[in-house]
């Protein structure tokens, strides 16, 4: 590609060529050296046909099926929802079948974080009050509040007091597959390496009890991480009913702040190994682009990461479908990709309960960037995972134990998707857009990546790096360096833009993924 490319056309294969900027009606674009005039204007990160495809063919990009054309398409005009459909085709899974080599990093690279007493290494260091049910969301939130900045400045170490706040916790069957879910989410939060100490507030009556957490907690502790090292004393619990409401909770919790304090200050930033990185890969706001530029990019810093003996996970399963093939084939055995596919048709049966079908998503936004069926999206989306072998996939909010490139089985909507990733280890996290979001993951600091130029001028504030550039002739691979030189820097505490704005505590969102009764 060059800056004077006007499209792009990805494979030799391919029946559709991509918009590098706005294109007129009318305008001749070069592809694969034959000469093709626009006959309707085409915007940035949509598609045109470049030959002509019959009803019912497919529409190819990435050199794989998109959709199907609903009725003829010619040369130079617009493929979009308004001709192509989603269909229904047959995916070869092919396990195990092309498992690639990872190779080794040439140069041992490290970055400075808290080593924890297991084992695993934070890049923050906050305090949390974990809210076991909504009921108890104000006060959690109150405590943070009240907490002064003077207190705070005699902590340097401590990034922050995090308030985790949801709106679930009760009306739920005890013990049953939603409670065990949100119970595993907090219990993955409260045992992050990012979370230097916490204490628990709940209301009193819940399902979501306190003692259920902590017991979930011990659980992640022995069943996630194997350590020597001795268990740390119990966290603080409060009720809100036994301690006598609201106010009188406040103030336990304050008192309970400044006694943990100390402790949470107490550690240090150390030269540490890559292979210590759980990164999280989410793209959201997703265009066109998104394949192409920022998703590739992401892969290419994955891959870095995982030749250092580092761990990459990509969760959004609802944003695989139709590509999981191109994973099952990279899968180490057939096991992990029978796993995965077993989550694809579990979110088939998951969305027919509802009356919801996954095409549904790619949703206005992504539609409107250039994205027309879930299949175009989950190939570009796919591309996070880089190019190594497919090593776990895991349920939602699982510890993350493998190294290597695995998945995590969660939803498409970012901040749920997120969730799920922190709560099972990820340390520090990417997230690729084309619209534009804004969005932030505390405890773990989220790198923003635009995925073109015109998205990430207007929004410079809130974008960490451009990925738009590749558009402009820049290799992936080389964008893909600085991308992961960027997450060393900033897993050794430099300051994402959504962490200058103090985004990040109320995008906290355990899936819920049962009925509320």
């Amino acid at each position: 590609m060059s800056k004077s490319q006007a499209a792009i056309h990805l494979q030799e294969e391919d029946n559709v060529a991509l918009a590098c900027r706005f294109l007129a009606s009318g305008e001749e674009v070069a592809v694969n050296g034959h000469r093709i005039t626009l006959q309707e204007p085409i915007p940035l990160g949509h598609k045109f046909a470049v030959e002509k495809i019959p009803t019912g063919e497919p529409i190819r990009k990435y050199g794989q099926t998109i959709g199907f054309a609903s009725s003829e398409v010619t040369a130079g005009t617009h493929v979009h929802v308004h001709n192509c459909d989603a269909g229904n085709f047959d995916r070869d899974y092919a396990y195990a079948s092309e498992v690639p080599l990872t190779p080794a990093a040439t140069s041992e690279r490290t970055f400075q974080g808290y080593v924890r007493p297991d084992g695993r290494v934070g890049t923050r260091n906050y305090l949390a009050i974990i809210s076991t049910v909504n009921c108890s969301a104000f006060t959690s939130k109150a405590i943070a509040r009240q907490v002064s900045d003077d207190l705070l400045k005699k902590y340097p170490n401590v990034d922050g007091i995090l308030p985790l706040t949801h709106k679930t916790g009760c009306g739920m069957a005890f013990d049953g597959e939603h409670h065990s879910q949100l119970a595993r989410t907090l219990a993955g939060f409260a045992r992050h390496p990012n979370i230097g100490g916490y204490f628990v507030v709940g209301l009193g009556c819940e399902v979501g009890q306190a003692s259920h957490l902590i017991e979930r907690q011990k659980l992640v502790q022995v069943e996630g991480v194997s350590s020597s090292a001795p268990a740390p004393p119990g966290p603080p619990v409060m009720t809100i009913q036994e301690i006598g409401g609201i106010t009188k909770t406040v103030e336990s919790g304050l008192r309970a702040i400044e006694e943990l304090l100390p402790r949470v200050n107490d550690v240090h930033r150390t030269a540490v190994p890559v292979s210590k990185l759980i990164l999280g890969a989410e793209c959201g706001g997703s265009d066109g682009n998104s394949g192409v530029t920022a998703n590739p990019a992401v892969g290419a810093a994955s891959d870095v990461i995982v030749s250092h003996g580092g761990t990459a996970v990509i969760g959004e399963t609802p944003e695989i479908y139709g590509a999981e093939h191109l994973l099952t084939r990279r899968a180490v055995t057939r096991d992990v990709g029978e796993a995965l596919v077993e989550r694809i048709k579990w979110w088939e049966w998951y969305t027919s309960v509802f009356g919801a079908e996954i095409n549904n998503n790619p949703t206005p936004g992504n539609k409107e960037g250039g994205l027309t069926t879930i299949y175009e999206k989950s190939l570009g989306a796919i591309a996070k995972g880089g190019s190594t072998a497919l090593k776990a996939v895991y349920r939602y909010a699982e510890p993350i134990t493998e190294t290597g490139f695995v998945i995590m089985d969660t939803p498409g909507y970012d901040p749920v998707s997120l969730t799920g990733m922190v709560a099972g280890g990820a340390n520090v996290c990417v997230f690729t857009t084309g619209r534009g979001s804004v969005y932030g993951c505390k405890p773990s600091p989220c790198i923003k990546v635009a995925t073109n130029s015109v998205m990430y001028d207007r929004m410079q504030d809130d974008m960490d790096i451009n990925a738009g550039v590749i558009l402009d002739g820049v290799a992936v691979r080389e964008v893909g360096q600085q991308l992961f030189d960027l997450i060393v820097e900033v897993a050794s505490g430099r300051k994402t833009k959504s962490e200058l704005h103090g985004v990040g505590e109320d995008e906290f969102a355990p899936w819920e993924i049962g009925p509320t009764l």
